[in-house]
């Protein structure tokens, strides 16, 4: 009886309280709610993002314009921040094509929220305060993106020749690398061979990935190696938050949209309008800040227990 919803109606309960929890968290510390436009003019370039598109009519306009359902409200956040907002957090419904599994539902709820005048570590002691009150949660352990290859696979993943990854990522998981990037190698031994274990015993940081990774983070050097300014957070094996310290540069961040859309046409995917209201807002001047988002649904998946996000969601996709 597919009109039912999905999940047990104490699953309902638990969000409203996890809901609840996250509102006081921040309002004891003066950090503002927002709500920005989940649909957009643009979208995220990431090659491994796919946007869900819509099409719009609007009076006096003679065809209907493509628009966006947004990855994450991460642009129009930083659009509030350059403006003057101060710290603020928004609870939100992302979309992403073509993901569904016992993880992934095309339509979810993240929890996303900008620091001016933090730095990354700052931002990773308040994501572990707000993992405490809301799962009982005890602090994280950190590890970098080198120790934990160098842990579970025995290399250096910003030494290893490309044709090493390929051949390591082939050998290990079983599929052909031999035309994938130095990055989908990593990212399959990654999710293959390291992820699983990640937080089983207590939540996992990992940091300093490398600087292809970046995204919109910073990118500093350390030992002749540039790292990519950003962190990921894990609890039994599931990936829950992804922060960054926040590319301020408009430049840089313009050069990044525009080398993420050669890329895209390398692959035969579609070129994502670039988004000229955020590289317009960096320069006007985006306070330094630490960002991050979490996952809600994943969040409930920890607390209740599961392992599949359609028992904390009210209807997933094949419901709705």
């Amino acid at each position: 009886m597919t009109w039912q919803p999905g999940c047990e109606l104490e699953a309902l309960k638990q969000r409203a309280r996890l809901l609840s929890s996250i509102r006081c968290f921040f309002s004891e510390k003066a950090v503002l709610e927002v709500d920005t436009p989940l649909l957009s003019h643009s979208s995220v370039t990431d090659l491994h993002l796919a946007s869900v598109t819509a099409q719009l009519s609007l009076p006096g306009h003679p065809s209907a314009k493509t628009m966006y359902l947004q990855t994450s409200p991460e642009f129009a956040m930083k659009r509030l921040l350059a403006s003057g907002s101060g710290s603020i957090y928004q609870i939100a419904k992302c979309f992403r094509d073509g993901e569904r599994g016992a993880r992934h539902n095309p339509e979810f709820s993240m929890l996303e929220w900008y620091r001016p005048d933090f730095n990354l570590q700052d931002l990773m002691d308040e994501v572990a305060e707000l993992l405490f009150l809301v799962a009982n949660l005890p602090a994280p352990e950190t590890v970098t993106y080198q120790q934990a290859f160098q842990y579970y696979l025995n290399i250096d993943p910003h030494k290893e020749s490309d044709e090493t990854l390929s051949q390591l990522a082939k050998d290990k998981t079983g599929i052909c690398a031999d035309d994938l990037s130095r990055d989908d190698c990593l990212d399959l031994l990654l999710t293959h061979c390291i992820e699983p274990d990640l937080g089983c015993d207590k939540p996992v940081f990992m940091t300093e990935y490398p600087a292809s990774q970046a995204s919109l983070a910073k990118v500093k050097e350390r030992d002749g190696v540039l790292l990519a300014q950003r962190f990921e957070l894990y609890v039994n094996g599931l990936e829950l938050a992804n922060g960054y310290d926040e590319l301020v540069d408009a430049d840089e961040q313009l050069q990044r949209f525009d080398a993420d859309n050669e890329a895209r046409k390398a692959c035969s995917l579609p070129e994502i309008p670039v988004d000229y209201n955020l590289v317009e807002s960096l320069k006007s001047g985006l306070p330094e800040c630490s960002g991050v988002a979490l996952g809600l649904d994943r969040l409930q998946m920890v607390i209740q227990e599961t392992k599949c996000i359609d028992e904390v969601i009210s209807f997933a996709i094949e419901r709705a």
